[in-house]
């Protein structure tokens, strides 16, 4: 049997293991890039009414998420994100 390697987690924004809060709604999505450190960019798709034709259309919104040290993501992996406070200019969010 194999052991497996654990992974001590020393990051301050980690909603689990630092102290980062969290808020707001949870959003699922799927990572479209995780190239950059820490960071990882996630497309939300969801439908929106059209009132004038009484019809739904298809739309999506790209996210810029943190990624804790505890976890690991790559592309095409379904994520839970959630709100948090504002971390840099374009990152409001953090992996769950």
């Amino acid at each position: 049997m194999e052991k497996k390697e654990q992974v001590v987690c020393k990051d301050r924004r980690c909603p689990v293991h630092g102290g980062l809060k969290t808020h707001g709604r949870l959003f699922e999505g799927i990572v479209a890039s995780s190239k950059a450190k820490k960071t990882a960019s996630v497309v939300i798709a969801f439908n929106r009414k059209v009132p004038k034709y009484e019809r739904l259309e298809k739309r999506r919104s790209k996210l810029h998420v943190h990624v804790p040290d505890c976890r690991t993501v790559k592309e095409g992996d379904r994520v839970q994100i959630m709100e948090t406070r504002k971390l840099s200019k374009t990152k409001s969010f953090v992996l769950i």
